[in-house]
This record gives structure tokens, sequence and C-alpha cells, in this order.
């Protein structure tokens, strides 16, 4: 397999000086009679023309003289090459690709929807060139089939794997590196050099998301719950140590029952308990 390696050039402005030369050359000698001297001056002259280029900054020409590659023009300037080869532009700039969301399944086998943005550019202008067929439309389709992999590799969330350490809606860093590194391996042929890739869009897939929106609700009305029933047993208990320490009221275990169940309701209501106030003995 061959590497890129740099074309030779020359100077353009000396070039385009002799150019100049030839062309006047030419039409002096036609109109001094030296028709035949004139007519080799402008032919070679016009001959040289298409060997002129200008390489702007961030891009490079490929250079293949009839078939064979001779190399890559990548410093910026005026230059001239042989006219015979021909010429093709390479950006050597940082591009995006922003994937649209596709439906994948994820390590236990949920649909989601999941999307990427990669940023690349070029690094190797010969595999670019001619070890693929079309290296742009190549990074999108690699891209696509990282990202595919990716999703297969870990679960949306630990709501169903529970033991899962690392899931794509937590992973962060963690995930995006591995899919730098997954689409950085399938780019390598092209001379694709991956800069950053990472997460963008990550959702459930319509079928599923109504019914995987429920369970996290009640996943979180669950965690509150626990927290208010800890908060409410504490308080409970305080209640319960401040009366006996003080003595404001004796309780025998059926009346500390019933407080204990009247504070517990009250505590835990998702409503405002009315309460009903005994204006009789307590007994």
């Amino acid at each position: 397999m061959k590497n890129e390696k740099n074309s030779k050039k020359f100077n353009g402005y000396p070039m385009l000086l002799l150019i100049l030369l030839l062309i006047a050359g030419g039409i002096l000698g036609i109109i001094q009679d030296y028709i035949f001297t004139g007519i080799i001056s402008l032919v070679i002259a016009f001959f040289l023309l298409p060997g002129f280029t200008i390489i702007n900054p961030n891009e490079s020409i490929v250079m293949v003289l009839f078939g064979n590659y001779k190399g890559t023009l990548k410093d910026n300037g005026f230059w001239w090459v042989n006219p015979f080869m021909s010429k093709k532009k390479i950006s050597l700039r940082a591009r995006n690709f922003n994937s649209e969301p596709i439906k994948v399944n994820d390590k236990i086998g949920n649909p989601i929807m999941i999307g990427a943005v990669v940023v690349w550019r070029v690094k190797n202008t010969f595999k670019a060139a001619f070890e693929v067929d079309d290296y742009e439309h190549f990074v999108r389709i690699q891209t696509e089939a990282a990202i595919r992999k990716l999703a297969g590799i870990y679960p949306y969330d630990n709501l169903e794997a529970e033991d899962a350490k690392l899931t794509l809606r937590d992973g962060g860093e963690e995930v995006n590196k591995q899919l730098e590194t997954e689409v950085s391996e399938r780019l390598k042929i092209a001379g694709i050099e991956i800069l950053e890739g990472r997460i963008n869009y990550l959702a459930y897939a319509t079928e599923i998301a109504s019914a995987m929106l429920k369970r996290q609700q009640a996943v979180a009305i669950i965690a509150a719950r626990t927290k208010i029933v800890e908060g409410a047993v504490s308080m409970v208990e305080m209640a319960l140590q401040e009366l006996s320490e003080k003595n404001i009221v004796e309780l025998d275990p059926e009346r500390k029952a019933q407080m204990v169940s009247n504070l517990m309701v009250v505590l835990t209501s998702d409503k405002d308990v009315a309460p009903v106030v005994n204006t009789g003995s307590v007994y």
C-alpha cells in the first residue's frame, strides 16, 4: 500500500514571467515574418499554462500522471507543476458530520433512537483519494455503523439492567470515547482522522417511549415515597420520645398505636388532612 508523499513543484511567478515572454516573443515573431518561430513560441506558452495551480490554507491537491500517483501539494502559494498531471483537490479542514437519529436496539433489546456528531478531517490524502470511492460518503456510512455497534454494547439505562456499570444515558465521556475509537478504526482505511465524537441525541423509540416514561415516573415516585416514610418514622419516634421525657401525657399501647397511625397518615398523605377536633375528654 502506498503512502502520501510530496509532489514536485516550481515557483509559479518565474514560470508566469517565462510564459509571458514566450507569448510576447511569439507575437513579435509573427509580426516580423518569423511565423514558424512565433507559432512555436505561442504553442509552448499555451502548453505550459495549465500547469499553474494555487494552494489555499488547509487545502491540498493530489497529483496523478497517466495513472501514477506523483504526490500531494500541501504548501500554500502559487505553484507550477507538470501540465500533463491531473489534479484532485482535497480539503484538509476539520468538518462536522451530524448523523440523523437512527433506530437501533440497545444491549438488552430495547428499541432506541440515537444520533451522534463527529468532527473529522483528512489526514492521508492518498488513502482518501484512492483507497475508497467517495471518502465523504464513506464517513457517513461508517459512522452510522459505529453508532449501531455502540448501541448494542451498552443498555439505554439501568432501569432494566440494574447491574450495568455503564449505560448510554449516564456513560458520558467514556461512551463518547468508545464512539471515537470505533469510528477511528473504521475510517483508518480512508486516511480520516477523528478529532471528536459524541452522542447528541438519545431517546426511546416511539413505540415504547410512553411505557418507559411511566416506568421512570414510577421509580421516581417510589424513591420520593421512601424518603417521606423515612422522615415520617423519625418524626413519630421523636414525638413519642418528647412526650415521654416531658411527661406531658401518658399513653397506653393502644393510644400510642392510634397516635402513630394518625401521625403517619398526616405526614405521608398526598393531600392536606382534615383533623377531627375532640373537645371532650381525651378518653
